[in-house]
């Protein structure tokens, strides 16, 4: 009976809990809007950076067996050369099935990813095309609509098409049986349609055409990479085991190669310090840890995860810390309160429960502000990241949960030490006006304004550097001129046309020069064509290294704005030519002959012992190729005819107009009506490598620029509360002649003291931190003195903006209100 009494009187108890917290929230406005706003905008950017994580930390993981799926990739370091690369031999897949009972499946995967499709009158370039065996639906989840997975590869020129590109060409999605043309070359049957590919996945497929007949697929040499190998094992096989299948392989089948051509073991190379030597990686690794400079798509990077999650728990804290010091100091001033209602009777559980009450009210309604900021805030975070990520994933169904959780133990924090302080008073005390009040002798509240700005300060300096390093990137000289350089891909569907085209093209008003080629410096080429070339006809392992093989015209130097340094550019139709080579500096050192000039190099056919002689005839000045996070690489220069692009430089106030007449050119050739006039620009081509930087850059700096407001929205509230505390103070300090100055620098000298704290720790730990993050660049930014000195400036100023502000509001005051206020 006594149990359902207390029942509705607990009920009742809350309710007047609920409505005193509201009315004390109404009454204090200006605290209670900064409190509520400043944790709420906190909420909302943890939200965020905690679905970017997620969304970053899910990739590859929608294939059903994502576990037991890894990547082979090739590791070669031959005499201070390197090739790495995710690439691998035609016949390791199937020896991989044979000769290991532990791999169940294997799949080759080719092609640059560019695939040119003609269906009816429509022509377009595919970004996301590929080659792959019929085994590929075994190893990945690839949700069919229509065909049949087991049989849709199996046979010479069939094609799979995604529900994207079906309806793009088709309109539909029926369209098995129906063909399309690839590459202006084989008419393929489509023979499956196939879901869009999760935007979580290393490699987007949304054309796949068969390797079936593929004469290159069933070669059996294997010092030739060029196909990405995945395999699929048992449940229950380790890492180290696959490893060991693969190793097994190779030694079996690539090392008796190895010894006939270039007279060395595996063990003869590693007693060298070199290696030969094939690794997989973890399907489920490959988008955050790889490092190789060709993947299928620009990877995300582990080590910027760890920064978001850094500052994550930065924003929080701070947003945290700004509530607790808000509450905890206004509270202070409702001590008077506090006595009356002891007076009155509340023994100090109520008013324990009544603190706690309005605290986790406040923050529950920071919670409702955070999920509409979250909402507001999404579509700008996908614009920068180029995501997909929505508010309510059903991959993170822990996210809700945890985020009340978060609120409501902020709320009780927040609410305990003022509950308890305030709760211990004896009533004639409070009364008597004895308990004393401000923020003077509060240690606790000032290590956590310090550690705000600690934070605060920390991310203005990462902002700075990111925008130091990319502007670097942008400003430093490459040793090459990627401006206005109008780059025309599907140079092969031109055909025995393509010459005829080069030429009329560069009789266009504003074009001064061009080239057909096949590597570009602001592209990855440099690491995915790499030969074999030795310093003797021999072709021991000992004079051998593998190097950047470019093809290039000999228009390239010049159009690229490349320099000679010595001996000569290549002669157009001089038949000695044809085996000639110029090098980069970096090539001629690496080789280490002492006149490069009269030296030769050599390579052999595939698999065969006839060896190829070539002249060097020049050295070209070192351009970095790729992205700067990699030092220059040695690279070689051969005179070719059967590049699959076109470079011109446009010198032209009206470039749109120029690329318009290319194009009528390019669709004027012979057989070239309604094709797909294909082009880029090389400055965009080299942006499109710091993809990853620059989307990082403006996320750090969003992230940043919230976490520098919270800090202030807390500066100001607390300031606010110092003022109002110091009401009576500041009216005897006027009429006895203090001025406005006076005014400021008493309630700014407290704070200014605190921030000057946090920029002696936050100076050192910045700059061991960014010089962490700027180590992953071959090439780099100097951390210069105002990377420093602007992020004390600006907290300092902010400081000293918001505590004059509320100073000069204060002393505005007429003294003889200020002495009636208490």
């Amino acid at each position: 009976m006594g149990h359902s009494d207390n029942h509705p009187l607990a009920i009742h108890m809350l309710q007047n809990y609920i409505r005193v917290a509201w009315r004390n929230l109404t009454r204090n406005r200006t605290f209670s809007l900064i409190n509520i706003f400043g944790l709420a905008i906190g909420l909302a950017v943890c939200m965020l950076i905690t679905l970017f994580v997620m969304d970053e930390l899910s990739y590859d993981q929608h294939n059903e067996h994502a576990a037991e799926i890894y990547r082979v990739n090739t590791e070669i370091h031959v005499n201070n050369s390197d090739f790495n690369d995710r690439s691998s031999p035609a016949q390791l897949s199937s020896v991989l099935v044979k000769d290991f009972p532990l791999v169940e499946r294997t799949v080759r995967v080719t092609g640059s990813g560019n695939m040119l499709i003609k269906a009816g009158d429509q022509t377009f370039t595919e970004t996301n095309a590929y080659r792959a065996d019929s085994s590929l639906f075994d190893v990945f989840t690839l949700p069919m609509i229509a065909g049949d997975p087991k049989k849709s590869l199996s046979q010479p020129n069939t094609i799979v098409v995604s529900e994207t590109i079906a309806k793009k060409y088709f309109g539909s999605t029926d369209v098995i049986g129906k063909t399309i043309l690839a590459d202006n070359v084989h008419s393929c049957k489509i023979t499956g349609v196939i879901k869009d590919p999760v935007p979580q996945s290393h490699i987007k497929f949304h054309v796949i055409s068969s390797l079936a007949g593929d004469e290159d697929a069933k070669s059996d040499f294997w010092l030739n990479n060029n196909y990405t190998t995945y395999i699929l094992v048992k449940p229950g096989t380790t890492h180290e085991m696959v490893n060991g299948f693969v190793k097994q392989a190779a030694k079996k089948y690539a090392e008796p190669q190895l010894l006939n051509l270039f007279q060395s073991s595996f063990a003869d190379l590693e007693k060298r310090g070199d290696w030969f030597r094939y690794k997989t990686v973890p399907l489920t690794s490959i988008h955050l840890h790889s490092t190789l400079s060709n993947e299928f798509e620009p990877g995300g990077n582990i080590q910027y995860i760890y920064i978001f999650i850094v500052i994550a728990v930065f924003i929080m804290v701070i947003a945290c810390v700004n509530f607790m010091n808000l509450s905890t100091a206004r509270s202070a001033g409702r001590s008077r309160e506090v006595g009356v209602r002891k007076v009155m009777g509340s023994n100090r559980g109520q008013l324990v429960g009544q603190f706690l009450t309005e605290s986790v009210v406040t923050s529950f309604l920071s919670l409702l502000l955070a999920l509409i900021l979250a909402t507001m805030l999404l579509p700008l975070l996908n614009s920068i990241s180029g995501k997909q990520i929505t508010l309510y994933d059903y991959s993170t169904p822990w996210l809700p949960v945890a985020l009340v959780a978060i609120t409501f133990i902020v709320g009780l924090m927040a609410g305990t030490y003022p509950a308890l302080f305030l709760s211990s008073f004896m009533p004639v005390q409070v009364l008597k006006g004895k308990l004393s009040t401000g923020l003077k002798g509060g240690w606790l509240r000032n290590s956590l304004v310090v550690f705000q700005f600690v934070a605060a300060i920390i991310l203005i300096m990462g902002t700075l550097v990111i925008y130091s390093q990319l502007n670097y990137i942008r400003s430093k000289n490459l040793g090459y001129d990627r401006e206005q350089v109008l780059v025309v891909k599907n140079a092969y569907s031109l055909g025995s046309h393509a010459a005829t085209f080069k030429t009329e093209a560069l009789q266009i008003p504003g074009i001064t020069a061009g080239s057909r080629l096949s590597s570009l410096p602001t592209s990855n080429y440099s690491e995915g064509n790499r030969n074999a070339y030795s310093k003797s006809k021999t072709m021991s392992a000992e004079q051998t290294l593998t190097i950047a093989d470019w093809a290039v015209d000999a228009d390239y130097i010049p159009a690229m704005g490349m320099q000679i340094v010595a001996g000569r550019n290549f002669v157009p139709d001089r038949i000695s030519d044809s085996n000639a080579m110029v090098i980069n500096e970096t090539a001629a050192r690496v080789l280490g002959f002492k006149d490069p000039l009269t030296a030769s190099l050599y390579d052999m056919a595939q698999n065969t012992k006839i060896v190829n002689s070539y002249n060097i005839i020049g050295i070209v000045k070192d351009f970095n190729a790729g992205s700067l996070r990699y030092d220059v690489a040695p690279v070689i220069m051969r005179l070719s005819k059967w590049g699959d692009r076109f470079a011109f430089r446009v010198k032209s106030s009206d470039i749109a107009a120029v690329v318009k007449q290319v194009e009528q050119k390019y669709l004027s050739m012979p057989g070239m009506a309604g094709q797909a006039f294909i082009y880029s620009f090389m400055d965009d081509d080299f942006n499109h490598l710091y993809k990853v930087e620059q989307q990082t850059g403006k996320i750090f700096i969003s992230f940043a620029f919230f976490a520098i407001l919270i800090a202030c929205l807390g500066l100001f509230g607390l300031v606010s509360y110092a003022t109002e505390q110091r009401t009576r103070e500041i009216g005897i300090r006027k009429v006895l002649g203090a001025g406005i100055p006076n005014i400021i620098r008493l309630l700014s000298f407290d704070f200014v003291k605190l921030v000057l704290v946090a920029t002696i720790v936050a100076l050192p730990l910045g700059w061991i931190i960014m010089n962490l993050w700027l180590r992953d660049f071959a090439f780099r930014t100097n951390l210069s003195w105002w990377i420093f000195a602007i992020p004390a400036l600006i907290a300092l100023l902010l400081t000293l903006v918001t505590t004059s502000q509320q100073a000069i509001r204060a002393a505005l005051i007429n003294p003889v209100k200020s002495l009636k206020s208490e």
